[in-house]
């Protein structure tokens, strides 16, 4: 039987964890504060998955078992990174022949690289990841939705379903290495914020600078880089095609999941994320 071992089983690997439970696979998790105890399940499963981020420039899951995972059994492995590791491409086309570690993200580019380089892994570079209860409606709806007039500003996104499709597509079919995962239509923030907005029939909020917004460092830092994220090596590779291949079709089916008329007629968009 097919196995996978989850390091930190936050939002996106707990989705894939499930989806493999659907499909009979036995899924174990630890979280953070377990790291320690992962020796016994690192050799004996047969897949091993990390989407725990780097804290203090080091990654903890490769501090502590890096030398085990190089000599584990499991004939795949995978981390989820992040499209950060490519810095500020001033709003061009990147794929995974681009360098990386020109960007504020250099703990990640460390952890990514190193990943990278034990046998069978795979780095998934994520780039904004949403889903249900996870999205620009909650966002909307709770007043924290921002426009920021910053003309020009393109950034990639990915629905947490074809993150999972795409992952357990990885286990099946394509080579090690790293796969740009993201949708097929990178947009400016501000457009997927006046989507939402008319999905929920909410006027939207109205556009601010940088500064009058008062965002936190972190999502002020979300500005700084301006990029577009190919994912052609993974439709190649692996077979993948995004279920949601822009943020109108993603955010439409969350739309659907949470209104009324839903309850007694999902429409089959909703009724995929539901599976």
């Amino acid at each position: 039987m097919s196995s996978l071992l989850i390091f930190g089983p936050g939002y996106t690997a707990s989705i894939i964890g499930a989806r493999l439970r659907e499909r009979g696979w036995q899924v174990a998790a630890i979280t953070r504060d377990r790291i320690d105890d992962a020796a016994v399940e690192i050799a004996s499963v047969t897949h091993i998955l990390s989407s725990v981020p780097p804290t203090d420039s080091t990654d903890p899951v490769l501090d502590r078992y890096f030398d085990r995972l190089a000599v584990a059994p499991a004939r795949w492995i995978g981390y989820l990174s992040s499209t950060g590791v490519y810095g500020d491409a001033g709003g061009a086309w990147v794929d995974e022949a681009a360098p990386i570690g020109h960007g504020r993200r250099s703990a990640r580019t460390a952890a990514d690289a190193r990943w990278l380089s034990l046998p069978q892994a795979r780095a998934f570079r994520l780039p904004g990841i949403y889903g249900p209860g996870r999205s620009p409606l909650e966002r909307v709806r709770e007043g924290k939705a921002h426009r920021i007039d910053l003309p020009g500003q393109l950034f990639s996104r990915i629905h947490v379903d074809d993150i999972a499709a795409a992952v357990i597509a990885s286990m099946e079919r394509g080579p090690p290495g790293a796969y740009n995962i993201g949708d097929d239509m990178p947009t400016s923030q501000n457009s997927v914020i006046e989507y939402a907005c008319d999905l929920l029939g909410i006027a939207p909020p109205p556009l601010q600078s940088l500064d009058d917004a008062a965002l936190s460092p972190a999502a002020r830092a979300f500005y700084s880089e301006n990029r577009r994220v190919a994912n052609g090596k993974a439709k190649r590779l692996l077979g993948w095609q995004p279920l949601y291949p822009d943020y109108r079709a993603g955010l439409r089916a969350l739309s659907a999941i949470t209104s009324p008329a839903s309850v007694n007629n999902p429409p089959q968009a909703a009724s995929t994320l539901q599976r």
